[in-house]
């Protein structure tokens, strides 16, 4: 791999401005190669292909992992020793150029002798010997002026200390392992500095080009912005994962960081929750956000699918499509294209006057998600093309797709990018199949994963992380930090995975990412901070100071509700001849019901094997009395003989409908298909539709609640107060004795908890709480708890 340039402003090989990104000529310095081969830890020579090493560092230490440069950087503690190492008068060498952080240079101004360096440099010194011991001498000073910075960066994320103010001086981190390495495929690495101070949404006054692509002499490509040279640093925050009140501080978080451009989605099944009824409003203000970021400096890449994935529910694709059997999703079907035709009508005039041409900061617009993978119907993406061209999207339009899947997911006139996890020798080699004359975007670099109910938390290593986006600059590739801040899958937001078995996601979304699910900093993000810092030819803005956090007292709920009590609050329950799923209710103005649970009670005078398909989790009830479960594996139970009547309840929950796959044509939910006893079918039921949105929970308030007993089993609301103060702070909510169910704050559905992990709190921002008193409901399927507990800290 070829050794990367040194920063502009100190490299041995300059670049003039006119040529690169705006970089300006220094004067030359002793670089951390030729110091280590002084003082004996480098190699005598360097191969092209791998990096100088420097000094072994002690495992754990502070400075693990940082570059020799980013050391040797460090000025000396002290003067240089005055006694001479050697018999015999100094060599008659010039000593090197004064610089501010050559460590020699400090040295012989202080000292009255010539500098060490220039003794060590003569080829008749007789001192060639100490080399090594004299390095191993200065090693501890040059380490020790790193420690402050560590500590402070320790004490940040830990929320101890205020965010230190921005350097500008250190190193990119050493290359990735050869089998990760891009030098086979790319084999002139880009300039070290970058200036684009001047392309900003602020600083942007004449327009007219916009983003596009473009090819140097020697026939590289690479993105433009209004005709100059320009890469994309993204980073993923999804305005509908994150409390409208803290979007500025996360936005500000990622400028300060060093990106360039923020990415979203825009969730379909959100804004149009209802057929024809569309919301952009409050936490749903997709405006708002996209001018926000440009207010603070930001570029903006939209996503508006129609389907994102993004592990929602449906993939983002509002569930009452699957009220038609006859409608095929992602396709040119004719259900599914109107659907999408009345929606763009609606979402893409919001978006024309915030496109880089009308002034905006959109200099992207993505067309559908990943569609590679899908690949049902070749006509469905040159579709959605002339459908984005046809409402007036001007700017520069993409695709995206794992690296395997670009062949069957991109589209002519469209340029195609790729999500990925880590770099391999073939990462980019489809891509350049489709498109040897565009540069190349990393649309979703994924620093983290996902977790689901039962599964282990993910995480991914911050050096990994770092290697790869030091190898994105270092060869002028754009990419997309996926996530840098994921946010929570509030409410009954999650979507669920399917590899022969139904998973749900998990309520947080924090994927590990750049910055935690509550917003704070993390390990991967001062160390991507420190690698833009490194190659911006400008200081960073101020890092944000965090978010601050609270420990609440315990509370234990005082009151409850059994369901069985709480039916009648709920709206007017649908009667039927034959259970009916629960996209097909006929509710919501014919739209359905979405998401939470479904109740359906018919009286039975007799016992034997029940059968029924119940997605995705059903329990069932004698009365009030449960006698199993139903699922997706287990779809039939016996009941036992009846001496009278007795009513069977069957309440069923939706735990996240499918986000990826073919899966997601089939993913009504409810009961599906008819129930029967001993092969006989059940007629005549009562659904009850548990959508448990506010109203319902303003309704539940004037129910006659019951002190909570020692123990209570079965599905019932639980009610207790948050004393907050008279200032509200973020928490975690701990559950750690609850057993399955749902969390609301005033009204607020925090999202699910579950005892089988992986996460077991949930985040519980500051300003959805009032001052003082907050109502607190537990939705509890199986088996009451005892108190519920505050953190400043999640367990993920």
């Amino acid at each position: 791999m070829p050794v990367p340039p040194a920063p502009c402003g100190g490299a041995v090989h300059q670049m003039p401005e006119s040529q690169g990104w705006g970089c300006r000529p220094g004067p030359q310095r002793l670089d951390a190669v030729s110091f280590l081969n002084l003082v004996g830890s480098a190699p005598a020579s360097t191969s092209p292909d791998t990096h100088p090493q420097g000094p072994a560092l002690p495992v754990g230490s502070r400075t693990e992992g940082l570059s020799p440069a980013s050391v040797l950087r460090s000025p000396g503690p002290g003067p240089a020793r005055k006694t001479r190492l050697c018999r015999g008068p100094p060599p008659r060498l010039r000593p090197p150029k004064r610089r501010r952080h050559s460590f020699a240079a400090r040295a012989a101004r202080r000292g009255q002798h010539r500098p060490l360096v220039t003794v060590l440099l003569s080829p008749s010194s007789p001192c060639l010997s100490w080399k090594r011991a004299v390095g191993v001498f200065f090693l501890p000073f040059v380490l020790s002026a790193f420690a402050p910075r560590f500590k402070q960066e320790e004490n940040l994320m830990r929320g101890r200390a205020h965010p230190p103010q921005p350097r500008v001086s250190a190193a990119p981190p050493s290359p990735l392992p050869n089998s990760l390495s891009l030098s086979t495929s790319f084999p002139s690495p880009a300039p070290s500095r970058f200036n684009w101070s001047h392309l900003t949404p602020l600083e942007l006054k004449n327009r007219s080009v916009g983003l596009g692509t473009a090819s140097t002499g020697r026939g590289k490509p690479h993105f433009t912005l209004e005709g100059h040279k320009f890469l994309i640093f993204g980073g993923s925050i999804h305005y509908f994962r994150v409390p409208r009140e803290y979007w500025r501080d996360r936005l500000l978080k990622l400028k300060a960081c060093g990106f360039n451009t923020v990415t979203t989605y825009v969730p379909w099944n959100l804004h149009e929750p209802e057929r024809g009824k569309f919301d952009f409003s409050g936490n749903l203000d997709l405006e708002a956000f996209v001018l926000m970021a440009a207010e603070i400096g930001l570029w903006v890449i939209l996503r508006p699918g129609p389907y994102i994935c993004s592990e929602m529910d449906l993939g983002g694709l509002p569930s009452w499509l699957l009220r038609d059997p006859r409608l095929l999703l992602r396709t040119t079907n004719k259900g599914f294209t109107e659907a999408v035709e009345k929606y763009f009508d609606h979402l893409i005039p919001r978006v024309i006057p915030l496109q880089y041409r009308q002034g905006g900061p959109v200099i992207a617009v993505q067309v559908e998600n990943e569609y590679g993978s899908f690949n049902k119907d070749k006509t469905y993406m040159p579709y959605l093309h002339k459908a984005l061209l046809g409402r007036g999207i001007v700017e520069l339009l993409l695709t995206s797709d794992g690296e395997k899947n670009v062949l069957s997911g991109h589209t002519k006139g469209v340029l195609a990018a790729i999500n990925l996890q880590k770099v391999h020798k073939n990462t980019f080699s489809q891509l350049r199949e489709v498109q040897r004359d565009k540069p190349l975007l990393v649309m979703e670099y994924w620093v983290g994963w996902f977790d689901r109910w039962g599964d282990k938390h993910h995480v991914k290593d911050a050096k990994e992380v770092e290697r790869a986006v030091s190898e994105f600059i270092k060869y002028e590739i754009s990419f997309n930090v996926y996530m840098f801040h994921g946010g929570t899958n509030f409410g009954f937001m999650n979507g669920a995975t399917y590899f022969g078995k139904h998973t749900g996601i998990v309520t947080s979304y924090d994927y590990d990412a750049v910055l935690t699910e509550a917003g704070d900093y993390t390990e991967k993000y001062f160390k991507l901070q420190k690698l833009f810092e490194s190659v911006s030819a400008t200081p960073l803005p101020q890092v944000p100071k965090l978010t601050p956090k609270a420990v609440y007292p315990p509370m234990r709920p005082s009151l409850y509700l059994p369901l069985w009590d709480a039916l009648s609050y709920l709206n007017e329950p649908v009667r039927s001849h034959q259970p009916v799923n629960m996209e097909n209710l006929p509710i919501n103005n014919g739209s359905g019901q979405s998401y939470g649970l479904v109740l359906y009670e018919k009286s039975i005078c007799s016992g034997g094997r029940l059968c029924a398909h119940a997605h995705d989790m059903a329990q069932v009830f004698l009365d009030e009395t449960m006698i199993g479960i139903l699922n997706e594996n287990n779809k039939d139970l016996h009941i036992p003989e009846l001496r009278d009547c007795r009513y069977l309840r069957i309440l069923v929950e939706n735990q996240g409908r499918v986000n990826f796959s073919w899966q997601i044509q089939n993913e009504q939910k409810g009961i599906t298909g008819s129930v029967s006893i001993n092969n006989s079918s059940l007629e005549g039921f009562t659904i009850y539709s548990l959508e448990m949105k506010m109203s319902f929970f303003e309704r539940l308030r004037s129910a006659t609640w019951k002190p909570v007993p020692e123990s209570h089993r079965g599905p019932a609301f639980y009610r207790g107060t948050l004393k907050a103060g008279p200032s509200p702070k973020d928490t975690f909510l701990s559950l750690l004795n609850w057993n399955y169910g749902f969390v609301f704050i005033n009204g607020r559905n925090l999202g699910r908890y579950w005892n089988i992990g992986p996460q077991k709190t949930l985040y519980l921002p500051g300003v959805w709480l009032h001052p003082e008193d907050n109502e607190v409901i537990l939705f509890e399927k199986m088996l009451s708890g005892s108190d519920i507990k505050s953190t400043d800290k999640p367990m993920l």
